[in-house]
């Protein structure tokens, strides 16, 4: 007997017949003797409902009202999800992220989970109940409901887990795990057996949509086994795990590419070649809440001079470059701002890259011989990133992924 935590999205309880599909999951693994956990987020939708409904009301509703709106999506899911578990004579009790003692700081709209109690949890467990949790929510000291912020409900089934010390954390979606890259971008990508919580960070963090980073974040703090699985058809998913060995039986160079064309590049061109510049530069755009990415600092031709080149989301392309025209040029007394939001960010990530050398050569060699330019380029011990064209992003991952062995078998011509 096992103690499994398993969270469903918000598309795997879109509506009551997917709703009663989850339960009859649930109760398969009951009937194995399992003890079980549900997580689940509110059904597809109806938080970005109930967020329209604020804006009708309100155009700056405050974050605390905000968090008790929305958190009642969630109120719903576990309710119908109980009904349908009892309909299949499985014992269930639902609760919302604050009756089962998810304790959290008071930020509202992104709140911090800081403890789990999990008495009451543990001894409907024993008693042989299915729990069905609110995910994305919790509980402040001054008993306020909070919401966890993007991708809380994977967020909470990850903590319940650590809390619990359960055997695994199960990530249902609408996907059967992680894939070597897009499938959408690549017909040739296949699904991984397994990945190091390491890769998955990187993966996830570069552009990789399946988990959350702060689940991820999470599973490694706390050594919590997570698999993604399909709420839609059976198979073993991919197993995310701290332990190297067993996530790269295979010895793989390259885990996956993730790539990400929601970037924009900005150059300070000819900035005076002196220390302090680079605050100079990004003390302004930090203190509007703009995150930096990618940065690249070069001495131009002309001596005493640097071009300065960052790279930022795209929607915060028109506020960097008001920044930098109105406060950092000024300040700085003189200098040119050039942009591009016709970028985007691919990377090669693989704990194998540790003990083989060459792997950026063979990257650059790759991109060079389809006639793709590399803008910047950035590296960590298990990530390599560049920065290209956008229009030839799906060529570089698709010429990537076979020139690192990464294609599917049965897709694959022999070399």
């Amino acid at each position: 007997m096992a103690l499994y935590v398993q969270k469903f999205g918000g598309t795997s309880v879109g509506s009551v017949e997917r709703i009663k599909a989850v339960a009859e999951k649930v109760k398969g693994f009951r009937d194995q003797g399992h003890q079980i956990v549900v997580v689940v987020s509110a059904m597809s939708g109806e938080t970005n409902r109930l967020i329209e409904l604020a804006s009708q009301i309100n155009e700056e509703p405050t974050p605390r009202e905000m968090d008790m709106l929305v958190s009642t999506g969630e109120q719903v899911t576990i309710s119908l999800l109980a009904m349908a578990l009892h309909q299949l004579g499985v014992k269930a009790t639902s609760y919302t992220g604050a009756q089962i003692g998810i304790r959290t700081d008071s930020a509202h709209t992104r709140a911090r989970i800081q403890r789990i109690e999990t008495d009451e949890l543990r001894a409907d467990l024993d008693e042989g109940q299915v729990v069905v949790v609110a995910g994305f929510q919790g509980v402040d000291a001054e008993g306020n409901i909070t919401t966890l912020g993007r991708g809380g409900s994977d967020t909470t089934g990850v903590a319940l887990a650590a809390a619990l010390k359960a055997d695994e954390c199960q990530i249902y979606t609408d996907v059967d795990g992680v894939y070597t890259t897009d499938p959408r971008v690549c017909d040739k990508a296949r699904r991984l057996e397994s990945i190091t919580v390491e890769e998955m960070l990187e993966m996830a963090s570069l552009g990789s949509k399946v988990l959350q980073i702060r689940a991820v974040e999470f599973a490694g703090k706390y050594n919590v086994p997570l698999r993604v699985l399909s709420s839609f058809k059976e198979g073993p998913g991919t197993l995310i795990t701290a332990d190297e060995e067993i996530a790269n039986m295979e010895e793989p160079l390259i885990s996956g590419i993730a790539f990400n064309n929601n970037e924009a590049k900005l150059t300070v061109v000819s900035t005076p070649d002196v220390p302090g510049v680079a605050s100079r530069i990004l003390g302004p755009i930090s203190d509007a809440n703009i995150e930096v990415d990618m940065i690249v600092q070069n001495v131009a031709p002309t001596g005493g001079y640097t071009d300065f080149t960052f790279t930022v989301a795209k929607n915060d392309f028109r506020q960097t470059q008001r920044i930098l025209q109105e406060q950092v040029i000024p300040s700085l007394g003189g200098g040119e701002v050039r942009g591009d939001d016709k970028i985007a960010k691919v990377s090669l990530v693989g704990v194998g890259m540790r003990s083989h050398a060459g792997v950026a050569t063979r990257m650059f060699r790759v991109l060079a011989e389809e006639g793709i330019n590399i803008r910047m380029v950035s590296t960590s011990e298990i990530k390599i990133s560049v920065v290209i064209d956008e229009k030839f992003l799906e060529l570089a991952v698709r010429s990537l992924h076979t020139a690192f062995g990464l294609d599917r078998a049965d897709v694959t011509e022999e070399r």
